[in-house]
C-alpha cells in the first residue's frame, strides 16, 4: 500500500518542487495550503503577492496539485495563529525583546496542526519545502536534524523547536539538493510557478514595516512609549520614539550624534529606556536561553561543546553549554559575540546536526 503524505504547500517553489519529487516517487499525496492569517487584519500591502500565506500563494499551489493529479485544502488556521504567534510577536516586542515568529510557526502550526489533520487524513507523514535533513538514530533511539546540503539555504536553525513525535512524522525531500537543482527539477515537470520570487519578509507583515504593524495593533502605543530617556554611560542624551520599535545593535534612527558610530545596547521596556553606546559594548561573553528544546540528546545536565549561532545568518561560534536546574541553558562563547538579542532564537551545532536550541532570555557580561 503507498504512504500517504500531506504536503505542506505555500504556493512556492520549494514546497511544489517537494510535491513533484513525491509524486515522482509514487506516494499518495495531499496537498494542504494554511490560512495563517486575516488579511484586513494585518494591514501593509493586502494584495501581498510575495508571502507565503498570501491569495496568489493559495491559487499557485492549487494550479500545482492540478497539474500532478492530487487534492489540494486550504485549511484555516488564523485563529491559533494569532494567539500563538501574532500575539506572541507583539508581546515580546513590549517587553524589549526581538522575536523570531517563524520558530513558533513552525512548531505550533506547521507541525502540530498539520500532523493533527494529516492523522484525521490518514497520511503517515508530513513534507515541508525545508533545507534540512532529519534521520533517526539508532544507538540514542532519537531523531535528529542536521544542516542540509546547500549551506546558503540551510533552515536547520528555524527548526530547533520541533518535538520528537513531529520529527517522526516529517520528510524533507530536499535535504541533499541545492536551490538551483530544486528549481531545475520543477522546471522540467512543467510546474507553473518556478520563476516565482522568493519571500524574506515575515509572512503577516508583508511590507516588513514592525513599527507600523505594532502601531495599529496597539493604537495606544504611541503616546504610551514615546518621548523615554537614551542613556549613554548612565546619562541621558536624548529622547527616543518608543522603546519597541529599537534593536540590539541597531545603528540609524537614533538621534543621537557623536565622532564614533553608536548602536543600541540595551533596551529596559520596565523604565521606557534605551541605552547606546560604541560598537565594543556590543560584545558579550554569553546567554541564558529559556524554551529549550532539545533534539539530539534527551538532556544537557553536563557540560557539552557545541557551535552556536545567534541568529539566522550568523555563522556561529564555539560554545559550552549546560542546562540550569530552572531548565534554562545557559551558554558560554569561548569568545565574545556581536549584538546577542533577547527574543531571538539560540541554536547549538554539534557538526552538522541540531542539539538543540532556545530563545535568549538573559545576556551574560
Amino acid at each position: 500500500m503507498k504512504k500517504r503524505v500531506v504536503v505542506a504547500m505555500s504556493g512556492g517553489v520549494d514546497s511544489s518542487v517537494v510535491a513533484g519529487i513525491l509524486a515522482s516517487q509514487g506516494y499518495d499525496l495531499i496537498g494542504i495550503t494554511i490560512k495563517t492569517y486575516k488579511y484586513e487584519d494585518v494591514g501593509g500591502n493586502v494584495g501581498n503577492e510575495s508571502s507565503c500565506c498570501s491569495l496568489d500563494g493559495i491559487n499557485d499551489a492549487r494550479a500545482v496539485a492540478a497539474k500532478l493529479g492530487f487534492p489540494h485544502y486550504v485549511l484555516d488556521f488564523s485563529e491559533r495563529f494569532g494567539l500563538e504567534v501574532i500575539d506572541n510577536f507583539v508581546d515580546e516586542y513590549l517587553a524589549g525583546r526581538t522575536p523570531n515568529p517563524c520558530v513558533i510557526c513552525n512548531r505550533k502550526i506547521k507541525w502540530e496542526e498539520l500532523i493533527k489533520k494529516a492523522t484525521a487524513l490518514g497520511a503517515d507523514y508530513i513534507a515541508t519545502g525545508h533545507y534540512a535533513k532529519v534521520r533517526f538514530d539508532e544507538q540514542t533511539k532519537r531523531y535528529v536534524v542536521s544542516r542540509g546540503r546547500d549551506e546558503s539555504k540551510d533552515q536547520s536553525y528555524a527548526l530547533w523547536g520541533l518535538k520528537q513525535e513531529s520529527l517522526s512524522k516529517t520528510l524533507f525531500p530536499l535535504a541533499d539538493m541545492t536551490k538551483a537543482e530544486s528549481r531545475g527539477f520543477g522546471e522540467k515537470l512543467g510546474l507553473p510557478n518556478m520563476q516565482k520570487p522568493e519571500s524574506f519578509e515575515i509572512c503577516f507583515i508583508p511590507d516588513n514595516n514592525y513599527e507600523r504593524f505594532l502601531k495599529e495593533r496597539r493604537p495606544e502605543l504611541e503616546t504610551q512609549v514615546a518621548g523615554g530617556e537614551i542613556l549613554m554611560n548612565g546619562e541621558v542624551v536624548g529622547r527616543h520614539n518608543g522603546f519597541p520599535f529599537y534593536t540590539i545593535g541597531q545603528r540609524k534612527g537614533l538621534g543621537v550624534y557623536r565622532p564614533d558610530p553608536l548602536y543600541v545596547t540595551h533596551i529596559d521596556a520596565t523604565k521606557n529606556r534605551i541605552e547606546i553606546g560604541t560598537e565594543d559594548k556590543l560584545y558579550k561573553q554569553g546567554l541564558v536561553a529559556r524554551n529549550v528544546n532539545l533534539i539530539k540528546y534527551a538532556d544537557c545536565r553536563e557540560p557539552r561543546r557545541v557551535d552556536a549561532k545567534i541568529r539566522y545568518k550568523d555563522g556561529g561560534g564555539a560554545a559550552t553549554v549546560q542546562e540550569l536546574s530552572d531548565g534554562r541553558m545557559r551558554v558560554v562563547f569561548d569568545e565574545k559575540r556581536r549584538a546577542i538579542t533577547p527574543g531571538q532564537s539560540v541554536v547549538f551545532y554539534e557538526g552538522e546536526d541540531v542539539v538543540g536550541g532556545g530563545v535568549i532570555d538573559e545576556i551574560l557580561d
